[in-house]
């Protein structure tokens, strides 16, 4: 009896010693797989954020900014320097008040 309890033993071990190794390899595959996952979760929710911030307002501002460059770019008239520099008015304005947005 004791013989057929090793050999019984014998083969647990050596069945436990092919499958753990196995478990732990599906076990790593799984974890990167829901890393990925969240990952991707997390940039779909960032593009979403950016969506909104253009929908919000950003997108008039940018086209403002692209009519003004379009007339700036047909009309060669005076007025053109003076359209520059209220484009980097708006821009110094703008790079003031970003910090302030962002920290609400």
């Amino acid at each position: 009896m004791d013989g057929d309890l090793a050999l019984i033993f014998g083969f647990i071990l050596a069945i436990v010693m092919l499958v753990l190794p196995f478990a732990y390899f599906i076990n790593q595959r799984v974890q990167e797989h829901e890393e990925r996952k969240l990952e991707l979760k997390a940039r779909a929710e960032e593009a979403k954020a950016e969506q909104l911030r253009f929908s919000n307002g950003d997108y008039s501002r940018m086209e403002e900014r692209v009519r003004v460059l379009e007339r700036i770019a047909t009309d060669s008239n005076h007025a053109l320097a003076s359209q520059i520099e209220e484009l980097r008015d708006l821009r110094e304005i703008e790079d003031h008040t970003a910090p302030r947005e962002r920290a609400r």
